[in-house]
């Protein structure tokens, strides 16, 4: 049963969206997309410091530029109020699996739940068409696969119980206040742009530069990889969708161990990868593979990218970075 009522057709919009973490990864491509659609956008970023400001301001240059882009530099909690807007696209966390541990919990605990439940607290009262929150296949922890919706969650990480927290409270605030909310539990999300911590961007640098890959295990734990592209129109789906109060799995559909995905790049490069297996990394989860099937069902929306077609897409993007810079 298909649930949409309104659709993102490129043509002008009164609509008005507020992207938080605008500068980041899929911050930064959701407000792309948004304009290109003619959406008024304001973007909020405070620019932490888990990476290079350089690089977040190069995912934004674009954005920028565009007459229907209001840029604000601020940190979500120390703010007294947010814009009013139809949509709110709450992406900004502190990301991370293996520094969540220890002291540097706070700081998710900060950023990924004690802003969430801000930013609902804001906007439980005002006429708000959709609030869609970036959550992650992390809540899940190590379980049967594929994972369900509705499947028995049990974070194995710090990032995993502050993603989870955020998800509930979304579902709290409209359960108690009718705020229409939408969880989407992102699954490896990659492509352009991507983070240069994550997997893909480091082994795409260390085989072109024929450096050394490290490997927290022995390779053969399987990821759900899910392209940007695909991620994206899930947001733009769930948000001019019918669903309330719902969780979604966006993932790719399919697995490939860590093995398999440096194989593929190396061949992609056409060079031989070296690679260094160490000790599996706490809160690292042995595989994930999304059951896909409830956001299909209820708003149409399905995977279009396989895994060959991104890393050779990802690639592309990252050579003519390289030479830009």
């Amino acid at each position: 049963m298909v649930l949409i009522t309104r659709g993102f057709t490129g043509e002008n919009t009164d609509m008005k969206a507020l992207v938080t973490g605008c500068s980041g990864f899929i911050g930064s491509h959701l407000s792309d997309k948004l304009l290109e659609h003619g959406y008024d956008v304001v973007g909020i970023d405070c620019f932490t410091d888990y990476y290079s400001r350089e690089i977040k301001e190069a995912n934004i240059a674009n954005a920028l530029n565009h007459k229907n882009f209001e840029f604000v530099e601020g940190d979500l909690l120390d703010m007294n109020s947010y814009p009013e807007v139809d949509y709110v696209f709450h992406e900004a966390a502190q990301a991370g699996v293996r520094k969540s541990w220890g002291k540097d919990f706070e700081i998710y605990t900060r950023n990924n739940i004690l802003v969430t439940q801000k930013l609902l607290e804001f906007y439980k009262n005002k006429k708000t068409i959709k609030f869609v929150y970036a959550s992650s296949s992390s809540v899940y922890g190590d379980t049967e696969l594929p994972m369900k919706e509705k499947t028995s969650l049990n974070p194995v990480s710090p990032y995993g119980v502050t993603k989870l927290a955020a998800e509930n409270l979304c579902y709290l605030y409209w359960k108690n206040y009718g705020l229409p909310t939408a969880s989407l539990r992102y699954f490896t999300v990659y492509g352009p742009r991507q983070r240069p911590d994550m997997a893909i961007h480091k082994f795409v640098k260390a085989i072109s530069n024929e450096d050394e890959i490290t490997i927290f295990g022995d390779g053969t734990q399987t990821r759900d990889f899910t392209y940007i592209d695909d991620a994206i129109e899930a947001n733009l789906l769930a948000a001019n969708s019918d669903s309330k109060g719902e969780i979604f799995n966006v993932g790719g559909g399919s697995t490939i161990s860590v093995n398999e995905l440096i194989k593929l790049i190396g061949k992609t490069l056409q060079k031989e990868p070296k690679i260094k297996y160490i000790e599996k990394q706490k809160g690292d989860v042995t595989d994930t593979l999304a059951d896909t099937s409830k956001i299909n069902a209820e708003i149409n929306w399905k995977p279009k990218t396989k895994i060959k077609e991104g890393i050779k897409q990802f690639i592309e993007w990252y050579k003519n970075q390289m030479k830009t810079d």
